[in-house]
């Protein structure tokens, strides 16, 4: 479930990478920005660029029944597993940096 300003809702049915040992769902951000781009090309193209969160999962069953407009944006977001915290890594490319002086 991702909220886009201003007032916008959009269920993107992405299967994500999963670590057990750190319980983090990973998703890259460009591959995500590309899939809300390409949907808001065609219905709101004014939206693309905004501003927004990710925030949380919803279950397979309530993801399809809202797809299909059988449930209130209310009752969708009653159903949210709302992520407890949100982290950005950076990728630094491998290679010798000089020493940090202290």
């Amino acid at each position: 479930m991702i909220h886009i300003e201003p007032q916008q809702l959009f269920l993107l049915n992405k299967q994500c990478k999963y670590c057990l040992n750190c319980d983090l769902i990973i998703a890259k951000k460009q591959e995500i920005e590309q899939l809300m781009a390409a949907t808001f090309i065609q219905n709101n193209p004014n939206i693309i660029g905004n501003n927004y969160v990710v925030m949380g999962t919803v279950d397979k069953q309530d993801w399809r029944e809202g797809d299909k407009n059988l449930l209130s944006p209310s009752e969708m977001v009653g159903r949210i597993y709302i992520f407890k915290d949100v982290w950005d890594f950076e990728v630094i490319p491998a290679g010798w940096y000089p020493s940090e002086e202290t």
